[in-house]
């Protein structure tokens, strides 16, 4: 059976759990959830994910909602573990591996997901983008970038030196860091010569 992935290719959970199945090379299948039918709310969507959000998958019967919590599903059980997952015997790779992971969710997704809302997914539910606010966002993501250039100054990825799942959560911001000229974007000048260097294999797994 093949693994359904219930969302939205405009939801930045769903894309990320999208980008991890290709990066591990598992056939999926993607079943529209239409938000501008509502139907992440209603009653047969809310029994699968009672959050009323996207995505949720099922694979064999098992299924699991939360985007990274999918994305680990998927690396243990299709071959990620020892690559896009450490071993579980490697309790240093495990503890740095899960550092990575927690800088990703708190100090990356919550000033982008806050900019993306303004600048992006505002205009889905008809409001107006608060211009003000973004730029707010936009500060807070740039002085977060300060720490992922002392990270980056050490290893080549966020926990050491190969690419783990920690990285692939950043991808579904990419077009929006493009689109808002972070000076990353362009590593000969960068403010962030680390972060630019990192963002290259990163993001290149999107073209």
């Amino acid at each position: 059976m093949v693994l359904k992935i219930y969302g939205h290719l405009v939801a930045p959970c769903t894309q990320r759990v999208l980008a991890v199945a290709e990066e591990l090379g598992v056939p999926y299948e993607l079943v529209v959830v239409d938000y501008t039918k509502n139907e992440h709310k209603t009653l047969e969507y809310l029994a699968h994910q009672p959050f009323g959000q996207v995505p949720y998958i099922e694979d064999d019967g098992v299924e699991v909602f939360e985007s990274r919590a999918i994305c680990r599903f998927l690396a243990l059980k299709y071959g990620g573990v020892g690559t896009l997952l450490p071993a579980q015997s490697d309790l240093e790779g495990t503890a740095r591996f899960e550092q990575a992971a927690s800088v990703e969710l708190n100090d990356f997704e919550a000033p982008m997901g806050l900019l993306a809302w303004e600048l992006r997914y505002k205009e889905y539910y008809g409001l107006k983008a608060d211009l003000e606010v973004a730029k707010e966002h936009r500060t807070k993501a740039e002085s977060r970038l300060d720490g992922y250039e002392a990270m980056l100054s050490k290893t080549r990825f966020l926990a050491g030196d190969e690419l783990t799942l920690a990285d692939l959560f950043h991808l579904p911001y990419e077009s929006l860091v493009t689109e808002q000229e972070f000076d990353f974007v362009k590593p000969e000048s960068s403010r962030w010569p680390n972060v630019a260097r990192y963002k290259l294999p990163i993001y290149a797994r999107l073209q």
